[in-house]
């Protein structure tokens, strides 16, 4: 080779080395600015994905390298890492530390079952945060009322200790307190709203449409209440103790009311703890008139306890295990019984006496939990949770002197013991550049479900139901900013119930059918899929499909059996497919969003009057409706919002005739709006809340309207909030429902056409606490 050849081979090799490739080793520790580890932080190299931080934060990379090359590094709760680094910061690990980031307010962990961005799920998602929920519990502290006021989608509540005709964009809806279920689809005792006290609530997730990931009873979607738990930053022991009265201003006579409640929270070592007290008392509730309202599932003269814990070992930064305990009660001492009102007339009103049956509400609904977290499983990449669970809960009905579905007087009541375990693993992981999020798992449920007299009469058996269900999900960014997300889940239930006899509808047993008892199957899967576009603020879209699964209200129809044997009941599961489009938009101070939907089943369920009793009919239903939320921050002081909801829908007759769902399913238009005013100290909340008409439907040949077919006419009421912090130990507050003292009827009370319950809402209502923190 001559000289000049050497020479230009060798510069080349200089030119190649120094100018365009190193082939050393990137080492990076990600971490916290409290220097702990941040896994499964995604790092990118020249903007392609090359993999994820582990457990312990660190991620190596064995590349060819640019002398200058960009490094981005992301993670869930901190703000995105970009910088330029040259080839000198190679071989030599470099310490990144993430700042966090400004959307933690965002972060959820129900819809795919781990946290993430509620810009990265193709569904519709709201959040209730703390501040929302001490804001709403001033005027209220029924968590049926606090949802149903500010929920889109979710009916108004009734202002009873049921929250009957409360659906979800016209369906039912599973409620979670921790994941833990507290609806009863066996036999549904529409009380699940009012499980928990707003006091230990850290925030509420609603995630709206059939929801495959989470199985039975979610056809119109789930809300899961998040408990509180001690952050990390607390001293080894805190408090606050909250006195809270409430009285009917303008006609005080018997509604004078209270509520204490003690909080105790800490973190020390590797532990960490919060303890909660509570107990309140609702006085008689009057009207805009000062009239009694009538007592028929009315909160007048209710008393409600709650007591919690819960408790946290963390074995180091990846492992731990969590103990948590809930009890609730609620239950009526009234010393008022319901004399029936005209329907469209004059209102059922209470008057001086007392039922002779035991208190009703909910006398007891307690929940257990144990989670063990690990976040360091196969490579420190995957996340395992395992909880094991349990749940007894009863709802007692009230007294009835004359019953139509069985003999004499009496009282029943809904039993529900649930157990259940729930392994979840989560794994990320890339494949060709790109970064995929696996999350897997499988529920095990027992749900023993039934219905007695507490004279020892059976009215419904048990129902015995094991359901084993597998699940997955997939999330990835098919592009840069489009996520995909598509699941599966199979329900692999079965309900068993023994030989029984029906009650009895007349002396001497007259009546009563004997009914051989079996086993009922329910196997099925259930699919979901969507695509969210997340680059631009401005322009947030998502499209998706998902399916839910129920078994529901079974129960009424076991307890009408008219055949001998089980075979012949119709008990085919409701499957239900949820069709959607949205999108968020945020421009300066402008924020936005809107989504249209559609929902369908082949074989619905919409209880309707038959012969005096409801009953579920099954027929095919299609259900549509959008919704739209508008908020304005100018600054920091001023914040003006609102939110509007409408929902129609239809069932199917065999002949093809279509007929309007009732008003126990399809809830009447809702607005709501809202001005916050928060200079320093000071923050003041005025809410507005509109039910709209509703009127489908006509009445029979004797001039009536059926059971919840009832014209609804629009009802418009304001309330207040207002805190004051006076220092760092001391605060008071100050709410006012319904602040006009408006004389109105609520939804469910027109609707329902029925003398007994055309009860009014209560008029203004105002209470004042005051809170010492420690």
């Amino acid at each position: 080779m001559s000289r000049f050849n050497v020479i230009s081979v060798l510069t080349l090799l200089l030119l190649l080395m120094n100018s365009f490739t190193y082939a050393q080793q990137l080492s990076l520790t990600v971490s916290n600015k409290k220097n702990e580890p941040v896994a499964q932080a995604s790092v990118f190299i020249n903007g392609k994905l090359a993999g994820l931080t582990d457990a312990n934060g660190q991620f190596t990379h064995a590349t060819a390298l640019s002398n200058s090359f960009k490094l981005k590094i992301e993670a869930l709760g901190f703000q995105t890492f970009e910088n330029n680094l040259s080839a000198d910061n190679l071989n030599r690990i470099i310490n990144i530390q993430l700042e966090e980031g400004k959307f933690l307010d965002e972060v959820i962990v129900t819809a795919g079952r781990r946290s993430e961005y509620i810009s990265a799920i193709p569904s519709s998602v709201t959040v209730l945060s703390s501040k929302e929920i001490a804001a709403q519990s001033q005027i209220a502290t029924n968590m049926s009322a606090i949802l149903g006021n500010t929920i889109p989608g979710l009916a108004t509540a009734s202002n009873r200790a049921t929250n009957a005709g409360q659906t979800l964009r016209g369906r039912s809806v599973l409620v979670l307190v921790d994941g833990i279920p507290q609806s009863t689809p066996l036999m549904n005792g529409q009380r699940d709203l009012r499980t928990i006290d707003p006091g230990v609530i850290e925030r509420v997730e609603v995630i709206k449409g059939a929801t495959s990931i989470y199985g039975n009873g979610s056809a119109g979607g789930i809300i899961n209440y998040i408990t509180k738990s001690s952050k990390e930053n607390d001293p080894a022991f805190r408090g606050t103790t909250t006195i809270r009265g409430t009285v009917q201003p303008f006609d005080a006579d018997g509604t004078e009311g209270y509520r204490v409640a003690q909080t105790f929270h800490g973190h020390k070592n590797r532990w960490s703890y919060v303890v909660s007290g509570a107990a309140e008392y609702i006085g008689v509730q009057r009207d805009g008139e000062g009239l009694v309202l009538g007592q028929t599932d009315g909160l007048s003269n209710s008393y409600q306890y709650n007591a919690f814990a819960k408790l946290k070992y963390a074995f180091n930064e990846n492992t731990s295990l969590t103990a948590f305990y809930n009890f609730y009660a609620s239950t009526s001492h009234a010393k008022y019984i319901t004399q029936n009102g005209v329907y469209e007339q004059t209102p059922a009103i209470g008057i001086e006496g007392k039922d002779p049956g035991e208190p009703a509400g909910t006398p007891f609904n307690h929940n257990a939990m144990l989670t063990f977290t690990k976040n360091d499983l196969f490579g420190g990449h995957t996340q395992l949770d395992v909880t094991a669970y349990i749940n007894s809960f009863r709802s007692m009905n009230r007294y009835v002197a004359n019953a139509t579905a069985w003999y004499g007087p009496g009282q029943t009541k809904i039993n529900s013991q649930k157990k259940g375990v729930r392994i979840n693993l989560h794994t990320p992981f890339t494949i060709n550049e790109y970064l995929l999020e696996l999350t897997y798992g499988l529920d095990v449920l027992n749900d023993i479900t039934n219905q007695d007299l507490t004279d020892g009469r059976v009215y419904i058996p048990n129902m015995n139901m094991v359901n084993i269900a597998p699940y997955a999900q997939l999330k990835m960014d098919v592009l840069p900013n489009l996520v995909f997300k598509g699941g599966v889940r199979y329900e692999n239930a079965q309900v068993t119930i023994k030989d029984f006899n029906t009650i009895a509808t007349g002396p001497d047993n007259q009546g009563s059918i004997p009914v051989k008892g079996g086993k009922i199957p329910y196997n099925g899967a259930t699919f979901n899929a969507g695509l969210r576009y997340n680059k631009y603020e401005l322009f947030n879209p998502f499209i998706s499909f998902s399916q839910g699964f129920a078994i529901n209200e079974l129960g009424r129809i076991v307890r009408r059996a008219t055949d001998s044997d089980l075979d012949s009941l119709k008990t085919d599961p409701i499957i239900t497919n949820n069709y959607e489009v949205g999108f968020s938009s945020t421009l300066g101070i402008l924020n936005l969003t809107a989504a249209y939907f559609i929902s369908t089943s082949k074989l619905g369920v919409e209880m309707v009057d038959v012969g005096g009793y409801f009953m579920p009919q099954r027929l095919p239903e299609n259900i549509r409706g959008y919704e739209v939320a508008l908020s304005v921050t100018p600054n920091n002081t001023w914040k003006i919002g609102g939110s509007y909801a409408y929902v129609e829908g239809k069932s199917e007759a065999e002949n093809g005739t279509k007929n309007y769902l009732n008003n126990a399913r399809i809830a009447p238009p809702k607005a709501t709006g809202y001005v916050y005013y928060t200079p320093g100290k000071l923050s003041v909340q005025l809410f507005w809340l509109n039910t709209g008409d509703r009127n489908r439907f006509e009445r029979n040949t004797n001039g009536l309207y059926r059971a919840n077919e009832g014209p609804v006419k629009a009802a418009n009421l304001f309330n207040l909030s207002a805190a004051y912090t006076f220092n760092q130990h001391w605060s008071a507050g100050l709410g006012v429902e319904n602040i006009f003292n408006e004389t109105y009827y609520p939804a469910t009370s027109q609707y329902g056409a029925n003398n007994a319950t055309y009860f009014r809402g209560p008029g203004t209502v105002s209470s004042f606490n005051i809170s010492y923190k420690f």
